[in-house]
């Protein structure tokens, strides 16, 4: 059962603000979930209903560090951001900012991506095709947004992402520059590299001016009917297909 402080804290975590105040995160559901407590990473609290923690007994014994607090369902969607809760939900610690490396590899650069679904399945696809490095420019939607770890599925786990000024970056790697623009080049005509870096712009504005100067090649996905734009994590899953090698 949780504490009347326990509660009111989980449910703080939904706001930014008490994030980066208390600085932890939720992860909720049992997929996601146990992925975390496989992984060799420390969790701050376990919140799950008491079949749950029958099941999962060795995964729990792995995190003597952590908080066990069993509830009843009931309690769980008390504090649960989602519609339908499932089983568990997790706060984890959120991991200290690394300095960007220089390395011979694919990067993902996001220049205000601000929907978190977008900026989760982003992640996803970077976990999915091995990119190891997200750099996402100011005023990209945060990172540890619960709907973002929920779209995400586990990729902060295996990605590392970075909320940086990627200027600097962009201005010292000498990996090719692709940004995804309407006014690109076919990227069927592009051909595939064993590295470089992939701009992604806003949903709606594209990528800034600032940023697009440095790309080498603007690149484009050829349309054939009628829409007027893709998603850009549809769109980030379809060039990463045709930009990196098979």
């Amino acid at each position: 059962m949780l504490t009347k402080a326990q509660n009111k804290y989980i449910r703080s975590l939904t706001q930014q603000k008490f994030r980066n105040e208390y600085k932890v995160f939720i992860a909720e559901g049992e997929k996601i979930a146990n992925e975390w407590l496989s992984a060799d990473t420390k969790i701050n609290m376990i919140v799950a209903t008491g079949d749950w923690g029958q099941e999962h007994g060795a995964l729990l014994s792995k995190h003597p560090e952590a908080t066990v607090c069993m509830v009843q369902q009931s309690e769980l969607e008390s504090i649960s951001g989602l519609h339908t809760p499932n089983r568990v939900l997790l706060v984890i610690p959120i991991p200290e900012q690394k300095e960007v490396p220089f390395l011979n590899e694919w990067y993902l650069v996001l220049d205000e991506i601000q929907d978190p679904g977008n900026m989760g399945t982003i992640i996803r696809i970077a976990d999915w095709f091995g990119i190891k490095h997200i750099l996402c420019q100011k005023g990209c939607v945060e990172i540890y947004n619960p709907k973002v770890v929920q779209s995400a599925m586990g990729g902060h786990l295996r990605v590392n992402i970075y909320e940086t000024e990627a200027i600097e970056f962009l201005k010292n790697t000498r990996l090719p520059k692709f940004a995804a623009t309407l006014d690109g080049k076919n990227v069927y005509e592009a051909g595939r590299h064993e590295a470089g870096v992939l701009i992604i712009g806003n949903e709606s504005k594209g990528i800034s001016e600032k940023v697009v100067s440095f790309a080498d090649q603007r690149i484009t996905i050829p349309r054939r009917g009628g829409a007027e734009s893709l998603n850009a994590g549809v769109s980030a899953g379809i060039l990463c297909a045709l930009l990196l090698p098979c």
